[in-house]
């Protein structure tokens, strides 16, 4: 299939006869060009790439007669719509503005699944990796890449308790990069560490024999810590530590790059901060690439925000060579991730970076005296002293059990903040096990022993040859399941769009196709709280459906805020008559956590019934997103689908303070029965007074969890504070009752 400009890509043809699609190629491409000085239209260029055959030129470029010179280095954009369908149409898009880097977020509970999903159903903040869902975007990239003229990496994550068999799966489908870290695994998703660096080892060595390009996640330190400029030296640390693992697992240097993330933004002082943090990074690690990213710590949802803090990092970026730029957009402030962000954050990484060219020919930075150099020097030390304690206390699970990462404070400072875990703890522990003596694994890209050297020396060179080869090398081993659920499918979703796909009919759209979404700023000439309800107000008197409001802005608290939702109107409101709530009060992250530090707070969680949701809960819970485990809340994750029952008595088991179950499922209203057993089960075990019960789920409502026997209900929004400041306040209350 030849694309053309003109017309839109045809998603029928590309997932037509997947079952057959072979990736053409495998490995990461860098982009061709680089080093050279090049011509482009009336300039001379230094720090430039290839031009593209075909592309869409910055707006600026009409007055410089359409010239579109390309950074030297790779340029990512995030994706993660939900649906991989439209997604494809967001890569073509991308790719004709300069990115070469699409990197597709898996869904957030997906680091949680114990082995790989098939179908291709629609996600929850991010899109489910299957099978079928990588082949019909690698072969849409092949296309995309004709059309533009240049290689486009494709990207995703390997982690979680199945990430030696997603890596099996990128390479077996022409996957060109992926994130791969055990630390992530450890601290971020509480899965075994034991568990998780035998899985890596297994997953790198797979990863090598692809050329998969890896980048690690040494920068959610960073955008964890309570004051993450203060874990500078942990994040070389952390790099360090995985660098080396992934090399003696079989990658090369080369093709491991460390994911860079600028410790601040303004108003703190970055480039002080940040750029001695760049430079140390990159002298330390000179033998590895580079990938820079902006940090998602302080996003908000402030477009202009988000790219004035974006562009001082790529400053830094240009001054210190990274190899790939990344571009986060304000998706995460927003949670809408709309087709529009990829391109502004991939057009503000091009434009800033060729406005950059040759800057540094043109500036040098002081590294004899003063500020710059002792700065680095300082960290460097601080990061070889953090490495040699974790020698001392026996390796770095014995340094996690004893909580020094992610600690709040300047090493050797520590603050006791850090994330513990425990050696024998944590999803996956105890599946480890030592390999019989006769164990057999006739295989391509497999690590450790695989007693195959009894079959001769080619058998140790090409063990798969044994059965004519695995799947690596005979597709037809591979086996492609197409779909398996008859609602939540690409052909479900693909026939309730059809009038807009292959008909004249038209409708906006934020993130899929015929969504119908539009967006809407306002300026609207009152406080913050009354500006956000009337806003919405207006939406609905515009007809809009489930409006929103995704970005306010307060010019000044008495004359006017600036309101972002998806409408405008051009007629006034009645701001008197808006019926405004209570604005809800949380208590700060500090007064939280010092008074679980004073009094130790813990909770059974789970979804119960025969409810499988499980995304919502774990955000609540997980310190990654914000979950009531930063606070020191010692939490129990018991699952989905747990009984009324197993939840009350692991409570009574665990003395635990507090349940949080999870309901979703609305069918029969089995919602309310199940918060009404649970009080019940509390009432009949004679735990009543002594525990607290909350509820949490998309039809919950506080006034519905109360009425069925809850203490409290959180539904659509609620953020682990929510949950931790009632929890608090409610012990509090309890405790002065009695």
């Amino acid at each position: 299939m030849n694309l053309k400009p003109n017309e839109k890509l045809d998603i029928n043809n590309i997932l037509q006869d997947l079952e057959h699609y072979v990736p053409r190629r495998m490995g990461w491409h860098w982009r061709d060009g680089r080093g050279e000085v090049r011509n482009i239209g009336p300039f001379e260029y230094s720090d430039t790439s290839e031009n593209l055959k075909q592309s869409q030129p910055l707006p600026a470029a009409h007055y410089f007669n359409d010239i579109d010179p390309q950074p030297d280095s790779v340029i990512t954009t995030e994706i993660a719509s939900g649906r991989f369908e439209d997604d494809i149409r967001r890569m073509r898009m991308a790719a004709w503005n300069g990115a070469d880097h699409l990197m597709v977020i898996r869904t957030a509970g997906q680091s949680h699944f114990d082995g790989l999903i098939e179908g291709t159903p629609q996600g929850i903040g991010g899109i489910p990796i299957t099978r079928k869902q990588l082949r019909a975007q690698r072969k849409a990239l092949d296309y995309i890449e004709d059309e533009v003229g240049r290689k486009i990496n494709y990207h995703s994550y390997v982690s979680g308790v199945a990430g030696p068999e997603i890596a099996v799966m990128f390479a077996e489908e022409g996957v060109n990069g992926a994130h791969q870290d055990p630390q992530y695994n450890v601290l971020y998703r509480n899965i075994n560490m034991i568990r998780s660096f035998v899985d890596a080892a297994n997953a790198k060595h797979v990863m090598a024999y692809a050329d998969i390009v890896q980048i690690d996640g040494a920068h959610n330190a960073n955008a964890t810590a309570r004051e993450a400029w203060k874990v500078m030296p942990e994040l070389m640390v952390q790099h360090g530590l995985n660098s080396m693992f992934s090399v003696k697992s079989g990658i090369k240097k080369e093709n491991i790059c460390l994911s860079s993330v600028p410790p601040t933004a303004p108003p703190a002082p970055c480039m002080k901060l940040d750029l001695p943090y760049a430079i140390a990074l990159r002298e330390l690690f000179r033998e590895y690439k580079i990938r820079a990213q902006q940090n998602t710590k302080y996003m908000g949802s402030s477009t202009r925000e988000a790219t004035v803090t974006h562009t001082l990092n790529l400053l830094i970026s240009k001054l210190t060579s990274a190899d790939i730029q990344s571009t986060i957009t304000p998706d995460e402030g927003r949670n809408v991730p709309w087709h529009i962000y990829n391109i502004e954050g991939t057009n503000t990484a091009k434009q800033a970076m060729i406005g950059m060219d040759g800057l540094k020919e043109m500036v040098e930075l002081k590294r004899h005296e003063g500020f710059l150099p002792e700065r680095i020097r300082e960290l460097k030390e601080r990061a070889v002293l953090f490495m040699e304690e974790i020698l001392d206390v026996g390796g770095y699970f014995n340094a996690v059990e004893e909580g020094f990462f992610v600690d709040s404070g300047y090493y050797p400072e520590r603050n006791y903040d850090g994330i513990v875990r425990k050696i024998n703890g944590g999803v996956g522990s105890g599946t480890v096990f030592e390999r019989d003596e006769d164990y057999m694994a006739p295989v391509t890209a497999f690590f450790g022993y695989n007693n195959v050297a009894q079959y001769g020396e080619k058998a140790i060179d090409d063990p798969s040859s044994l059965i004519g080869g695995c799947s690596f090398e005979d597709r037809s081993k591979v086996v492609y399941i197409d779909e398996l659920d008859e609602e939540d499918n690409v052909n479900k979703r693909m026939e309730e769009s059809k009038e807009i796909r292959e008909t004249s009919m038209l409708k906006p759209e934020m993130e899929w196709m015929g969504d119908g979404t539009v967006f809407i700023t306002m300026m609207l000439p009152t406080d913050e709280r009354t500006a956000e309800f009337a806003a919405v107000e207006i939406g609905k008197k515009m007809h809009l459906e489930e409006v929103e409001m995704i970005h306010k802005q307060v010019m000044q608290m008495a004359e006017g805020t600036r309101v972002e939702i998806k409408g405008k109107v051009p007629f006034a409101i009645d701001i008197d008559k808006l019926v405004i709530p209570p604005k809800p009060i949380v208590m700060s992250d500090d007064e939280i956590r010092e008074d679980v530090k004073n009094k130790p707070l813990k909770i059974v969680a789970g979804t119960i019934g025969e409810d499988e949701h499980s995304v919502g809960l774990r955000e609540i819970l997980d310190i990654k997103h914000g979950g009531i485990e930063k606070y020191g809340i010692e939490c129990h994750y018991l699952g989905t689908s747990v009984p009324v029952a197993k939840i009350v008595d692991s409570a009574i088991e665990l003395n635990a303070d507090a349940i949080l179950a999870s309901t979703i499922i609305s069918h029969d209203e089995i919602h309310y029965k199940n918060m009404k057993r649970i009080n019940d089960y509390c009432i009949e075990k004679g735990i009543r007074d002594n525990i607290i019960l909350v509820a949490g789920g998309t039809q919950v409502t506080p006034e519905i969890a109360v009425k069925n026997g809850m203490d409290a209900g959180f539904g659509r929004g609620s953020k682990g504070v929510d949950v931790a400041t009632f929890l608090v306040k409610k012990r509090r209350k309890n405790e002065a009752d009695k």
